[in-house]
């Protein structure tokens, strides 16, 4: 032990009282924390391996166990914490780069939350969605900015390629290896009953789901796993993966151990390989560049597909997007810093990028002001947590959002934060067969067509009580929020004035 020696993060609190020793804790845990001691007859726990995922407490017959976080401590020291000693540790003794999984644990602001939505008070009257129509489908794409005539004099009325959506929600990329077989078809599945869209990520797209294809967007990354004519073609939009939130400037890995027979030919590698996506895109060096490939894409498909293309939020968001817009895009997707992942390396992800809402009223008003805001569509993600969220994401100028975390907290991710590991006891974050089949896809889409069906309940609700019968009349619609808590500039970058006033 010694030096190197790290106290669990958890403790395993067990009833003896409670505990029939049934073993149900010790078959269901993939980390092999629980185990039975034949001496004493009783079961017993190997803290050091507890991720605190809950699957053993969540099935335990007799409630007989909870997960507490443990009370042991370092000296208090408001510069160098715990973990910050610990994470030192961790790397003297393997002089690796320490990695993590979803969205940043850190108390950063969450704009979202220093936000209000206004109500409409008698002169302008609320609107009842029970009893009168509420619109919350869009379209996702170019649109004109003037009415065009024919030599006729007839208007024109054929438009660039459209992604609608039911609901203006969808489902963000997460690739075929990063997620099992099972959590891909829960997404499927609930895009195809919602009338929205999941997103393949940038692992291709598995045969067995090109049935799903009018509900799928499928991505080009760097990497370019899986990319050929059938699977462009395959989906209703392309998106070009050229960031991501919580890794901003960073590329992918998916070890070789997750690689296993339909993974390799699903995306194209040699089994048991590691799947290495490059920084950049090794084609891609500018605005020019990335329009090449967007019309390229456009060619391949014969001009039937919206091209979206997706950055990380970072400090120089607008003019990037500016420059996207001019690209031939039609939809700009940004991921803000709290962005969850398979892995990342942990100081990228705590430290660099910028939070979506900054980015996207920053976006959107650089847009506007240059008169380009109809050539693209705005999707924005980064820790989209509810309803609430999407709603003020809509009024800052976002048309649709993107949602991961959430969706896999409703299939059952209990943010343990170990994906990377490839031990999700949920079914959701492996590729371990037994782990794989304990997620239903019929039922986790149940509970995701379950979920974004509340949403867009409380969408109503909440639009209704602002006086709003459509999403086309909330996007942008600045006036409808209020902000709390926050300073002059940050006030001035979301565009938006302060409570009261």
């Amino acid at each position: 032990m010694g030096i190197n020696y790290l106290y669990p993060d958890f403790e395993v609190v067990r009833n003896q009282d409670r505990c029939i020793s049934c073993r149900v804790c010790e078959r269901q845990c993939a980390n092999e924390v629980h185990s039975f001691d034949e001496a004493t007859g009783r079961m017993k726990a190997d803290e050091s391996k507890c991720v605190n995922c809950h699957r053993c407490v969540s099935l335990c017959p007799t409630r007989a166990l909870k997960i507490v976080k443990t009370d042991h401590t370092f000296k208090e020291n408001a510069n160098w914490k715990g973990e910050v000693i610990q994470d030192i540790y961790r790397q003297a003794e393997s002089g690796g780069v320490l990695l993590a999984s979803m969205g940043t644990p850190k108390d950063y602001p969450v704009y979202w939350d220093k936000m209000l939505v206004n109500a409409s008070q008698v002169t302008n009257p609320s609107i009842d969605p029970l009893r009168e129509p509420m619109e919350t489908r869009t379209y996702l794409g170019q649109k004109e900015s003037v009415i065009k005539r024919d030599a006729n004099g007839k208007i024109i009325t054929k438009t660039a390629p459209q992604l609608k959506l039911e609901i203006p929600i969808m489902f963000s990329a997460m690739s075929y290896g990063s997620i099992s077989y099972n959590a891909h078809k829960s997404l499927a599945l609930a895009a195809q009953e919602l009338g929205i869209y999941y997103n393949t990520g940038e692992g291709g797209l598995h045969e067995d789901f090109y049935q799903y294809g009018k509900n799928t967007i499928v991505q080009v990354a760097s990497g370019r796993f899986g990319v050929h004519p059938g699977y462009l073609n395959a989906g209703a939009a392309i998106e070009i993966k050229m960031g991501q939130g919580a890794k901003p400037g960073i590329g992918g890995h998916l070890p070789g151990s997750k690689i296993g027979e339909d993974i390799s030919k699903t995306r194209m590698i040699p089994l048991h390989s590691d799947a290495i996506s490059p920084a950049p895109h090794h084609d891609i060096y500018s605005i020019e560049d990335l329009r090449q490939l967007v019309f390229a894409l456009k060619e391949a498909t014969a001009y039937t597909k919206p091209i979206i293309v997706k950055v990380a939020a970072v400090h120089n968001i607008s003019a990037i997007a500016s420059g996207i817009a001019r690209s031939g895009a039609d939809i700009i997707a940004i991921d803000g810093f709290r962005g969850g992942t398979g892995a990342a390396p942990a100081r990228t992800r705590d430290n660099v990028g910028i939070p979506i809402e900054l980015a996207l009223a920053s976006v959107d008003e650089r847009l506007r002001q240059e008169g380009i805001r109809g050539n693209v569509s705005l999707v924005v993600g980064g820790s989209i947590r509810s309803s609430s969220d999407v709603l003020k994401a809509i009024a800052l100028g976002a048309d649709a959002v993107y949602v991961a975390t959430s969706a896999l907290i409703a299939l059952g991710c209990h943010l343990c934060r170990t994906c990377h590991s490839g031990k999700c006891n949920w079914g959701i974050a492996t590729q371990n067969p037994e782990l794989v089949k304990r997620l239903n896809p019929e039922v986790g889409s149940e509970r995701l067509v379950n979920l974004i069906t509340a949403w867009n309940h409380e969408l109503k609700e909440m639009m209704g009580g602002m006086g709003i019968n459509s999403i086309e009349a909330l996007r942008g619609n600045r006036l409808m929020l209020r902000g709390i808590g926050l300073h002059e500039t940050e006030l001035n970058i979301l565009g938006i004035k302060h409570a009261g006033a």
